[in-house]
C-alpha cells in the first residue's frame, strides 16, 4: 500500500506546466527525466551561455540546476505552491564538467516537514566518464498550508 504522506501531488507534466505559468524564465532550462516520491532526476542541456572563460560550465549554472531540481522535487510532494523558497544552500564544486555534454542532477529529499524541506543533490556530466562534478544541500522554507 502506498504511503499517502509520501505520494506525488504533481507529476512531470504538471511541474512543467507550473513552471511555464509561474516561472517562464526557467521553464525551458531543464527536463524531468525521472520522478518518484521524494526523488527526482533533471537534465540540463549545456548551452553556450552556460560556459565561462576556459569552456567550463559556470558555477551559477550548476547552482541553478541544483536549486531548480530541489524546487521541483519539493513541489512534486506539496503541490503547486510558488512561495516555497530557498533558505540555505551549500555547494561543493568537485571537478570541471565535461565539455559539450548535458548536466544531470539527482535530487533526494532528505526531510519534508511542515515548514522546511532539505534536499541533497548530486550533479554529474552525462559524458563518457559520467563523473560527479558538484554536490549540494539545499533547505527550502515551505509556505503555510
Amino acid at each position: 500500500m502506498a504511503d499517502p504522506l509520501h505520494a506525488l501531488k504533481m507529476d512531470a507534466a504538471a511541474l512543467h506546466a507550473f513552471l511555464r505559468e509561474e516561472f517562464p524564465q526557467v521553464s525551458d532550462l531543464v527536463e524531468i527525466e525521472e520522478l518518484v516520491p521524494m526523488r527526482l532526476r533533471v537534465v540540463m542541456p549545456v548551452r553556450q551561455e552556460n560556459l565561462r572563460p576556459g569552456g567550463t560550465v559556470s558555477g551559477p549554472t550548476m547552482f541553478t540546476l541544483a536549486d531548480l531540481g530541489v524546487y521541483l522535487a519539493v513541489l512534486s510532494m506539496i503541490g503547486p505552491k510558488a512561495l516555497a523558497v530557498t533558505t540555505n544552500c551549500s555547494i561543493d564544486f568537485m571537478r570541471k564538467p565535461e565539455s559539450g555534454v548535458d548536466l544531470v542532477a539527482d535530487v533526494d529529499l532528505l526531510k519534508l516537514g511542515r515548514s522546511l524541506a532539505v534536499g541533497d543533490v548530486r550533479i554529474w556530466s552525462r559524458g563518457p566518464k559520467c563523473r560527479h562534478v558538484a554536490r549540494a544541500t539545499l533547505t527550502y522554507s515551505l509556505p503555510e498550508a
